[in-house]
């Protein structure tokens, strides 16, 4: 690549007095401050007085190593969006802690006068160069397949979730001191970026919280989410951001509990995956209360709840209107945020029209689209090659199925997913960070809807199992609960008017959510026979 250069140098007085290549002194550039522990990534028109500020900054000043980059043909916006991918490439790299904050004014993704050249081929070879030289730990492949990067507090947002982020903002300074808690509720399906605006936003509270200038100064904040896989991403981010802690991210019933055991209260509590809060009380979780997020306004000062009524999976989970309006607690709120585009699937209106037909049970006819590999498989085993080889040549594809099969957590027994020529275990189990899809050995096991919900996959296979029928006379998708395996997601069924549709609605919301998990394509086997001929017609 002509024109790239990464110029090196010591960051110290001396060596920034010495500077002179024009390219460096009179044009845009980005640079790349470290030392063993620490990065910080940023961009300037003005390198040598950008640097001594650095050196004068306390923390900067820490950072030993400065990597300056430069292009004959950079502007502003080529910097200042590169310098924005630098940062959450290094984030998901996790070699360095870093010490960079939210970019809260210019942080809004902008088409720019060559765009395409600079934000693909430049930035390409420029991580590439990176890589090679040591500086960065992983491959452009391997961080953009990463879910901490997916998840970064430092992406570019669109302009409805630029508004949303400062919405939130906004009321959180302007409730702060309210006399009883505020609360707002974010709703939004799968695949519209709910988690990503929510990650942009704690970190900038966090940041606020840090700032003497700030009405949310010192203020005790934490983000609950009842999602294990999630929470690992939440805290290997928190690990390698410096306004993060571990100890800000936590699971609901934990943080319940604790605000209990200490008699304390929290200032502002950020909710994700909301739709998975207990509506009831659950022994099994050490949960003893009525329902999740009665007690967490209690002990917050503002809630922030992000939420999609059709992720619902479980009775004891199960929120509706009613449910919210008959909490025993005192509270102020306005009408929820909602959040439309779709971020996820890269697929156009057909293809998602589709599925949410099907989720309704309606059977439609096959959508094509250049851009996303949608295909209807008439046997497992050819489907699950075929996600094998997505995952060699374009990463994390897993296989995933409805709950139908039995997956019991018992004396470490394996249990299988099964159907002609075709058995693979259930998803395992793993202590530490690493998630289920990001695990190379998960490519030989079958995801659950526990394991997937919330994250992105480049291509998804879906196992329709025996729950998922067909009925011929009204030409439409029937659920047969019995053949649901989840046996949790029906248990304590006391208190529901029609539980056999409410049963019905969970299993289709798994369906919705697993189908919506792949960016780039969908593949779908039916068990049923009479299920996987009808959509074997429409294809």
């Amino acid at each position: 690549m002509t024109g790239l250069k990464i110029k090196q140098f010591k960051l110290d007085k001396q060596a920034i007095k010495q500077i002179s290549d024009d390219y460096i002194v009179d044009y845009p550039t980005v640079y790349l401050l470290n030392n063993d522990k620490e990065a910080y990534i940023g961009e300037t028109v003005a390198l040598k007085n950008r640097m001594r500020a650095h050196l004068a900054n306390p923390q900067r000043s820490k950072l030993t190593k400065a990597h300056v980059i430069s292009h004959n043909e950079f502007n502003q916006s080529a910097t200042y969006n590169i310098e924005t991918k630098l940062i959450n490439y290094f984030l998901a790299d996790q070699k360095y802690i870093l010490q960079n904050k939210s970019q809260t004014v210019q942080s809004i993704t902008h088409n720019y006068h060559n765009k395409a050249y600079f934000n693909e081929q430049v930035f390409t070879t420029l991580w590439r160069q990176l890589h090679t030289k040591g500086i960065a730990s992983h491959s452009a492949d391997e961080i953009e397949n990463k879910d901490i990067y997916k998840l970064s507090p430092f992406k570019q947002l669109s302009a409805e979730q630029l508004d949303l982020k400062n919405t939130i903002i906004e009321k959180c300074t302007t409730h702060i001191n309210d006399q009883k808690p505020f609360v707002y509720f974010i709703k939004g399906e799968a695949g519209v970026g709910k988690s990503v605006i929510l990650s942009s936003v704690f970190n900038r509270i966090q940041e606020l919280s840090q700032d003497k200038n700030s009405p949310l100064y010192q203020t005790d904040n934490k983000l609950l989410v009842n999602h294990g896989e999630m929470l690992k991403t939440y805290e290997k981010i928190a690990s390698k951001v410096k306004s993060l802690k571990v100890s800000n991210f936590t699971k609901p019933t934990t943080f319940i509990n604790d605000m209990k055991k200490n008699n304390d209260f929290a200032d502002i509590v950020f909710v994700d995956e909301a739709h998975l809060l207990l509506s009831r009380s659950d022994s099994y979780n050490s949960f003893v209360e009525d329902n999740h997020l009665e007690e967490i306004i209690k002990r917050s000062k503002i809630v922030i709840a992000v939420y999609d009524e059709k992720q619902v999976l479980k009775l004891k989970s199960y929120w509706d209107e009613n449910k919210l309006a008959h909490l025993n607690v005192d509270y102020t709120t306005e009408e929820p945020y909602q959040l439309k585009d779709q971020f996820r699937m890269k697929a156009n209106d057909e293809v998602v029209d589709w599925i949410d037909s099907f989720v309704t049970t309606e059977i439609k006819p096959l959508p094509h689209d250049d851009n996303f590999d949608f295909k209807i498989f008439d046997s497992a085993l050819a489907m699950y090659e075929a996600i094998k080889q997505k995952n060699t040549t374009a990463g994390l594809s897993r296989i995933v199925s409805t709950f139908d099969y039995v997956h019991m957590k018992k004396n470490n027994e394996v249990y299988y997913v099964e159907d002609t020529n075709f058995k693979l275990p259930w998803n395992t189990t793993v202590k530490g960070r690493e998630t289920w899809a990001e695990r190379q050995d998960s490519i030989d096991e079958v995801g659950s809807i526990y394991t997937v919900q919330g994250f992105d996959l480049n291509y998804v296979g879906v196992i329709l199992g025996p729950s998922v029928s067909y009925d011929v006379e009204t030409d439409s998708v029937k659920i047969i609960t019995a053949n649901y395996c989840d046996t949790a997601a029906f248990s304590g069924q006391t208190g529901f008017d029609n539980v056999e549709l409410i049963k019905q609605k969970i299993v289709l919301n798994s369906i919705n959510i697993l189908m919506k998990r792949g960016i780039n394509g969908l593949y779908i086997f039916a068990s049923d026979p009479a299920l996987r001929e009808r959509l074997a017609r429409n294809a």
